[in-house]
Parts: C-alpha cells; sequence; structure tokens
C-alpha cells in the first residue's frame, strides 16, 4: 500500500489527486514555484516543497526537483498527473530507481508508446489497423520523398515524438512537401528534441474517438467504453463526451476490443487511452490506431461520470500491486456526460492566453454538475503555464438532458478579471450540430470564426447578472466574498416581512 505520495503536478489535476488520496488514507505531498506558493493545490496537500522559480522548465519540469522532493519528505510513490513529466520515461526511469513507486506504466512502455513510428508498428503486432502511412527509410531529402509519393497526396507530415499538433503538417501535393519536412522537423526538434518525421494518409473529415483502458502490467487489461473528442482546435481537445452520440454497438464492441488488444500485448500497467480516428459512418465506418497517451487524460471525469468508477483511486490500486479492480462484465454506460474545459484566454484574438488575477471566480454548481478545478478568487493566472482554470462536467440520463445542463452551469461559471472560453463554449453547446450529434475534426475550421465573435449576447448578460449575485458587488471594489457576509448587503433572497 502506497502511504505518501508525492505529486508531480499543479492545478486542477494535483487537486484531483490529492482529493483521491484523502480519500484513501493516503498522505500527500505538493510540489510549487515561486508562482504557485499559495495555490489550491498546496494549501490541501498534506506538505509542500518549493521546487524552483516560476518558469516550468525550471521547476515543474526538473525530473531531480521531484525527486529529491519525495526523498526528503519520505514520499515512497510518485503521480505524475498529465502534462509535464507524465509521459517522460527517463522520468519513470529515476522514480523506479530512486525506489519509488511510479504511478504510471514502466518507462519501457513509455518509450515504446512515445514514439509515434514504434506505437504503429506494435499496434500493427497487435492486429490493430493504422491510418495508412510511411516511415522513410532514413530522414534525408531523397527518402522522405520516396516514402511521401508511396503514401500518396493529400497527406500529413508527423512528427515521431509529437503531440497536440506540434510537428504537423497538411501536403496537398509533392511540390509542397520539402518545405512543410524542414517546418516540421524543425518544430519537432524544438518542440521533443527530436526531429525525426513519417507521413500518413489524411483523412478528411475523421472523427475522434478515443478508448479508456486500465491494466495491471500481469496480463490483465479492461476498457472503460469511449469518449467522442472530435471538438478540437490547433490538434486540442475542448469539448468532449460519453457515449459518442454517433457510434453504433458493433463499431463500439470492436474499438474496445482492439484497445484491449493493444494494453494486453505491451503488458500495459496503470491507465491509458487509446485513440483512434474513424472515417466514414454507420455499417461504412472504419477507425485507425492513431496513437496511446501512457496517462491519465485531461477528459477521465466523463468516463466516471458513466461508469461510476474512480479512476485515480484505481491508479494507485494497482500501482500498489494490486489487480484490476472490475472485470469487464461488470463495467456498463449508464446516462450520458460531457466535459468542458474553461481556460483563460480570449476566443476572439485567436484564443490568446490570458494572465492576470481573478477578481471574481465562481463555480456553478447543481444536480449532475461537477467542477474539477484548480483556481480560486483572488489568485494569479502566471503566463509560465498552461491557462487551464478548470473542467466543467455534466451528467444526466440522456445527451440532451446533460447538453441543457452543461449550458446552464456554464451561464452561472462567473469569472471576471480575465477574459475565459466561457461564451464560446455556450456558441458551441448550442450548435445544431453539436445538438444533432454530427460532428468531425474539422467542425471548428468552418464555424470557429463566427463561434469567437465579441460576446455581446444573453451569455454575457447572464454571467454579470450571476456576478451581482454573489457578495460583494461586483461594482466598485472587488474582494474575496467575507465567511459572514451581512445579510443588508445580499441582493437575493430578501424578503419584506
Amino acid at each position: 500500500m502506497i502511504r505518501r505520495l508525492l505529486v508531480a503536478n499543479r492545478g486542477e489535476i494535483a487537486v484531483r489527486i490529492i482529493r483521491a488520496c484523502r480519500e484513501m488514507g493516503i498522505e500527500t505531498v505538493a510540489v510549487y514555484s515561486e508562482a504557485d506558493a499559495d495555490a489550491r493545490h498546496v494549501a490541501l496537500a498534506d506538505m509542500a516543497v518549493p521546487i524552483g522559480p516560476p518558469p516550468a522548465a525550471a521547476s515543474y519540469l526538473v525530473a531531480s526537483h521531484h525527486i529529491e522532493a519525495a526523498r526528503s519528505t519520505g514520499a515512497d510513490a510518485v503521480h505524475p498527473g498529465y502534462g509535464f513529466l507524465a509521459e517522460n520515461a527517463p522520468f519513470a526511469a529515476a522514480c523506479e530507481e530512486a525506489g519509488l513507486v511510479f504511478v504510471g506504466p514502466p518507462a519501457s512502455v513509455i518509450a515504446s508508446m512515445g514514439s509515434k513510428i514504434q506505437a504503429r508498428a506494435e499496434a500493427m503486432a497487435a492486429g490493430l489497423p493504422v491510418v495508412p502511412g510511411g516511415t522513410p527509410k532514413t530522414q534525408d531529402d531523397r527518402s522522405l520523398r520516396a516514402a511521401a509519393d508511396e503514401v500518396g497526396y493529400p497527406l500529413l507530415v508527423k512528427a515521431s515524438a509529437g503531440g497536440g499538433g506540434k510537428g504537423m503538417r497538411v501536403v496537398a501535393s509533392a511540390r509542397d512537401l520539402a518545405e512543410a519536412c524542414a517546418s516540421a522537423r524543425h518544430e519537432a526538434g524544438a518542440a521533443f528534441g527530436d526531429s525525426t518525421i513519417y507521413f500518413e494518409r489524411l483523412i478528411e473529415r475523421p472523427r475522434h474517438v478515443e478508448v479508456q483502458v486500465l491494466g495491471d502490467g500481469r496480463g490483465d487489461a479492461v476498457h472503460l467504453f469511449e469518449r467522442d473528442c472530435s471538438i478540437q482546435r490547433r490538434h486540442q481537445k475542448i469539448v468532449e463526451e460519453t457515449p459518442s452520440p454517433w457510434i453504433t454497438p458493433g463499431l463500439r464492441a470492436r474499438m474496445c476490443e482492439a484497445a484491449t488488444s493493444l494494453a494486453r500485448h505491451m503488458g500495459y500497467r496503470n491507465a491509458g487511452t487509446i485513440e483512434f480516428l474513424v472515417e466514414g459512418s454507420g455499417a461504412d465506418a472504419r477507425f485507425y490506431f492513431l496513437e496511446m497517451n501512457t496517462r491519465l487524460q485531461v477528459e477521465h471525469p466523463v468516463t466516471e461520470a458513466v461508469t461510476g468508477v474512480d479512476l485515480v483511486r484505481a491508479q494507485l490500486e494497482v500501482a500498489a500491486g494490486g489487480e484490476v479492480p472490475w472485470r469487464q462484465s461488470e463495467l456498463a454506460q449508464r446516462g450520458h456526460a460531457i466535459e468542458c474545459r474553461i481556460y483563460a484566454e480570449d476566443p476572439g484574438s485567436g484564443f490568446l492566453p490570458q494572465a492576470g488575477t481573478l477578481a471574481v471566480y465562481r463555480e456553478p454548481r447543481g444536480p449532475g454538475i461537477r467542477v474539477d478545478g484548480g483556481a480560486a478568487e483572488g489568485d494569479e493566472v502566471s503566463v509560465h503555464y498552461d491557462p487551464l482554470l478548470a473542467k466543467l462536467i455534466s451528467s444526466a440520463e440522456t445527451r440532451e438532458a446533460a447538453r441543457q445542463r452543461l449550458i446552464a452551469a456554464l451561464r452561472e461559471f462567473v469569472v471576471l478579471g480575465i477574459r475565459t472560453n466561457v461564451p464560446f463554449l455556450i456558441r458551441v453547446l448550442e450548435h445544431p450540430r453539436f445538438g444533432e450529434g454530427g460532428i468531425d475534426t474539422s467542425f471548428l475550421d468552418g464555424e470557429g470564426q463566427a463561434l469567437c465573435e465579441s460576446p455581446t449576447g444573453p451569455g454575457l448578460r447572464a454571467a454579470l447578472a450571476a456576478a451581482a449575485a454573489f457578495e460583494p458587488a461586483v461594482a466598485g471594489r472587488q474582494t474575496a466574498a467575507p465567511s459572514a457576509p451581512d445579510p443588508w448587503e445580499r441582493l437575493r433572497g430578501w424578503r419584506n416581512k
């Protein structure tokens, strides 16, 4: 059993892990940069250790700082969360060498799946269909062109060590290949320290579906069904849901079986996600392996909402040497769940990240509403980290009820002091195509500009009205609400009686 766990991360995922540990009686150690000394995850942990200045490259991304913090506090395990060092094979190996339980897969598996080229090979060995493509024998211009000509145009140039769209380029014809390869290799080298590229056939208007898996490293693995992640901007997911609104039972069964086959083939341990692209629909739909994420995903709460399990708890149990806590026959989908990510960003300015003070920050509450947040009123949103403030999740008996519930909750999610993407998310969820469930990955390419227009309609008015209903009033001086506000200053619940 894990006794004391160091969370090698920050923000909402650190808060999520700490709360799961608290339920299990596991002590927690938070780490923080100078910018995060007063952060929510620091306050919630049993112990906290400073690990450096604000830039992530000097603090959260330095593996030795986490190892030393674990040693100095007597921690016996490390949870990497997601982002930062979560899929870093050398960090996993360093934890193992230091005698620390790493809450994740072995370093060798992380390394195998971290290379898109090797991951494709492993998927094919496990019998999964992969996106048609080609791997150049070498990275010289002649080999690159030969491999590209074999794949055919249009195609995608992709970074072997890539993710998040970095090192990815669309090539319409052979005359554009050289420039696209040079640009992709430069970006991949700067982002990942590895400029290796390969090619895939461009699938027009695919849907992006992923399958959650959990393995114990001893041959047993289960799936927890699929999540639809087709609403993306710049290859970054912003809305996720489960069950997928368009997938057929037969296609679901085939994709989930493929995912568990790969997990068993790899001897996978802990939580992971198999990502697929789906081409076509109905009986003609075909799916292809895209990649494997060897960590917990941002969107894991929607899976928890419809299956009734705690994935972080399961991660900790498996990491401590336990078996997968459920048989496949015990897992089922009930109802529907949708998640959207609340970012400090300005959609009207190309989703430019925002920094500043959260003058007013009010999370919605209600039946079927969950908020995984790492921010609090008065916090400074830093330029040094991802601008994710929270994840808002709704669940209900049907998809339409979950959609309406999420829109209502977004209208009650009040953030003043900096711009957020809340009005943009409301527009996405209210769009007829989303309501019909007919979204593919090209949705924001065509609709994004209209959805990013400045918020001047009822969404903004509702947010301001909701803010005014809290104390203190948003006009004039803005301070945190007192623990026992004067009832004469309240703007609601007042009766002349």
